[in-house]
């Protein structure tokens, strides 16, 4: 007799039926994880030469920086909003919207702001652009982290970060060093925008649970009250914030990498741009597989201390040895390979706080998640303002050291991100 598939059916039954729920994926979400992946993918394809690119086409590195930070601002914003927004909205109302701004002002950058050169249309349509993507991932992690069950959440988690990192910069960066050489640096970022359109479609057409089609905020709380209240959080649940300033120190130096690491990579140490590429494609092709352990590992452990050790200190470590273990070395490709993957690993340890932020407000997850996305958001921004700020003054091995010691802090502020009792 044919087995009829109940929407409502627990979780458990799930678990036996499908097998994405054997491996920790949520069934009815499954197509969003593979649509989260190739709309990142090509997100994540200028991710390692756009900045060399845009130097070649005459702008300064202070111009880059700030190219670099105005998109941070936006995307934090964004990130933000996706929570609050996803809240009001349902997470699959924000998403569509985060593909048709991706969309949008991409276009204008390539066929306006790059062609003319206007440091102006540049700013307002790479800028604006970075409103996109947070919005659409970011919105289908409220979606997951609404509907999975606490017991597997950290997996859930994981296996999200798994397609994001996956796409941004891994696979992008590697579809980049395949592609540039064949269609141009400009021509790459056309199929960028193509692989974004495959990846929403996907997701918005093909996830079809119910929860995120609808408002996720209490019956009758005013649209003001929501967006007020995924702010407010932040100083009314201290350990919220908390858990947002360890976010933005979690991926700050990854986005300020990928401001100067390319030019340091190709311009000190002797790689091309295609080897350099290939090293950001291994850097993250682990931290991808880690993603996985550590969602693993943080439901077994305990998610605080997974942060705190596997991220914080691990990152601190890993990201001293990534300099000096290059500059000692030169231009060596396994070595390079083989410190690059630490730092790539080491990142994943932070995956635990997309699991553990929203448990320290049990009833305002949405809002939690809402603060914990603007520390995402606001880490690409940071990043490049410190690089644009202190590469300057303290060179390399300054911005690295600093890199570091933030990492440090940040597993001391996991002290304060303690779960309530019961």
């Amino acid at each position: 007799m044919p087995v009829v598939m109940d929407p409502s059916s627990s979780a458990g039954e799930a678990s036996r039926r499908h097998w994405p729920d054997r491996a920790g994926i949520p069934g009815p979400l499954a197509w969003g994880f593979l649509g989260v992946l190739i709309f990142m993918i090509g997100d994540g394809v200028e991710a390692g030469y756009l900045s060399p690119y845009l130097l070649g086409e005459g702008l300064s590195e202070e111009r880059v920086a700030l190219l670099f930070s105005v998109y941070g601002v936006t995307a934090s914003a964004a990130a933000w909003l996706s929570g609050a927004l996803s809240e009001l909205w349902g997470p699959r109302r924000v998403m569509a919207l985060g593909l048709g701004v991706w969309v949008v002002f991409q276009v204008v950058f390539l066929v306006i702001a790059v062609p003319t050169g206007d440091f102006a249309l540049l700013l307002a349509g790479y800028g604006l652009r970075g409103l996109g993507y947070p919005l659409f991932a970011y919105g289908f992690l409220v979606w997951v982290t609404a509907v999975t069950p606490e017991r597997r959440l950290g997996s859930a988690v994981g296996w999200f970060w798994f397609a994001f990192t996956g796409g941004l910069p891994t696979l992008g960066s590697l579809v980049a060093s395949l592609a540039v050489p064949r269609v141009g640096a400009y021509g790459t970022l056309w199929l960028a925008l193509g692989l974004v359109m495959a990846g929403g479609v996907i997701a918005l057409l093909l996830v079809r649970e119910p929860t995120g089609r609808g408002r996720l905020a209490p019956a009758g709380e005013r649209p003001l009250a929501t967006l007020a209240g995924s702010l407010a959080i932040v100083w009314r649940e201290p350990r919220v914030g908390a858990g947002a300033v360890v976010r933005a120190i979690n991926t700050a130096p990854q986005f300020g990498f990928l401001v100067f690491l390319p030019v340091f990579f190709t311009e000190t140490l002797g790689f091309t741009l295609s080897e350099w590429l290939r090293l950001l494609s291994a850097m993250f092709a682990t931290n991808i597989f880690f993603n996985l352990v550590f969602g693993v590992v943080g439901d077994r452990i305990g998610w605080q201390r997974t942060v705190a050790w596997c991220g914080g200190v691990g990152c601190a470590v890993t990201t001293l040895l990534l300099h000096y273990g290059t500059v000692w070395a030169g231009h060596d490709q396994v070595l390079a390979t083989v410190l690059v993957s630490l730092f790539g690993a080491t990142l994943a340890g932070y995956v635990p706080l997309s699991a553990l932020v929203p448990s320290l407000a049990p009833a305002h997850k949405g809002q939690a998640m809402s603060a914990l996305n603007l520390g995402a958001g606001a880490s690409a921004f940071i990043g490049p303002a410190l690089v644009g700020l202190l590469l300057g003054p303290l060179g390399v091995a300054g911005v690295m050291w600093v890199f570091a010691l933030l990492y440090l802090a940040g597993a001391v502020l996991t002290v304060f991100l303690r779960r309530p009792a019961g």
